[in-house]
């Protein structure tokens, strides 16, 4: 019966062994090799799965950030808010009178009719100056949805990452999670062992 057991035993830290080396293994071949390696004899190419397919990848996260998560429309409305163009409006009245005062003065007899042309540009600005500031803002928008594509951006910038920095941050940012997919592939195989021994010994 011991003879069994430490049987059973073996069998159940062999099949331990062999599913924890085994999700190490497929874990670390998301990323390895970076490169294509050819196999001449049997003809086989080997490379990651996300280096191999990094441009897809791309693409895809690059549409799913525009489509689901960001894009132009929710980036214009986060901007021409009501308080953003009240501070855009006082900057250009603030701004504009500064200019015509300065004119101003240098015509002397203007000089008499100064706060009534500030007081116009005070009022035409408050009436309808805010109201041209959203149009330029929403305008603007419009012509930034037709020549900036924040999933080309997207694109672009993952297609461009260095595969060693992006491996790195994927460990980083799911290093609990990886490793509890190595430890279950361990325990997984034990218990599979010590069926696979049971099934010998009994049959």
């Amino acid at each position: 019966m011991t003879t069994i057991l430490i049987k059973i035993f073996i069998l159940a830290v062999i099949g331990s062994a062999i599913g924890y080396i085994t999700n190490v293994l497929a874990i670390k071949m998301l990323f390895r090799p970076y490169n294509e390696i050819r196999i001449p004899i049997i003809n086989i190419k080997i490379q990651g799965v996300i280096p191999k397919r990094q441009a897809d990848i791309a693409v895809s996260i690059g549409e799913t950030v525009e489509a689901e998560l960001i894009n132009m429309d929710d980036i214009i409305g986060k901007f021409a808010t009501e308080e953003r163009v009240d501070q855009l409006a006082n900057t250009i009245k603030f701004d504009f009178k500064k200019i015509v005062s300065n004119k101003i003065m240098e015509y002397p007899l203007l000089i008499g009719f100064k706060n009534i042309i500030l007081g116009y540009i005070d009022k035409a600005i408050e009436n309808e100056g805010k109201e041209k500031i959203r149009e330029m803002i929403v305008n603007l928008g419009v012509k930034a949805q037709q020549d900036i594509k924040i999933s080309k951006i997207v694109e672009e910038r993952i297609n461009s990452f260095d595969l060693s920095k992006l491996e790195e941050l994927a460990y980083e940012i799911a290093r609990k999670e990886l490793r509890y997919i190595e430890v279950l592939g361990g325990v997984l195989g034990f218990m599979i062992g010590i069926v696979q021994g049971i099934i010998v010994n009994l049959f």
